[in-house]
């Protein structure tokens, strides 16, 4: 264990909050973060869904937003996960519309909304904010004491009872 590493402030234990100026290769660099997050808050089943839709909100600052200055917060909240990625652009983001079946853009947020439980856009004085979340289906994140596992498999061709 590597002790100089495995420093955990106390204000990073819910959430995390960092400016950024993206780019092209950036999304792969928020992952990692968003990765090591979900893995110290015991939510690493989430990951798939909330990288994908972190990379698809990067990707609208890299494609929509002067200057591609962003905020992200990654944030541990009782039902699973919230993330946010708020920009200085104001009005909403692009979606793509039934109308525009051959675009080569505009399905990120059409994923984002797949792959997420909610998703939304909030105005901002000085732009806005679009979050998703993700909530946690095992019930040891949600502190429900509940056991949801699969009931495991029975042997379709038990062995028969002696003297049968």
């Amino acid at each position: 264990m590597n002790h100089a590493t495995d420093l955990y402030p106390a204000e990073l234990r819910d959430s995390y909050r960092m400016g950024f100026t993206v780019g092209e290769h950036s999304a792969g660099h928020m992952r990692r973060i968003l990765r090591m997050f979900l893995g110290r808050w015991a939510l690493g089943h989430l990951a798939d869904a909330a990288e994908l839709a972190l990379t698809e909100l990067v990707a609208n600052v890299v494609r929509h937003v002067p200057g591609q200055r962003c905020t992200v917060l990654i944030l541990r909240e009782p039902h699973g996960l919230r993330v946010e990625v708020a920009d200085a652009v104001s009005g909403p983001p692009l979606h793509a519309t039934a109308a525009e079946p051959l675009a080569e853009g505009g399905r990120g947020l059409t994923l984002v909304e797949a792959v997420t439980d909610r998703w939304g856009v909030e105005p901002t004085a000085d732009g806005k904010t679009v979050w998703f979340e993700c909530d946690s289906r095992h019930p040891q994140d949600l502190g429900l004491g509940l056991d949801l596992a699969p009931d495991p498999v029975q042997d379709p061709n038990p062995p028969h009872a002696s003297g049968m």
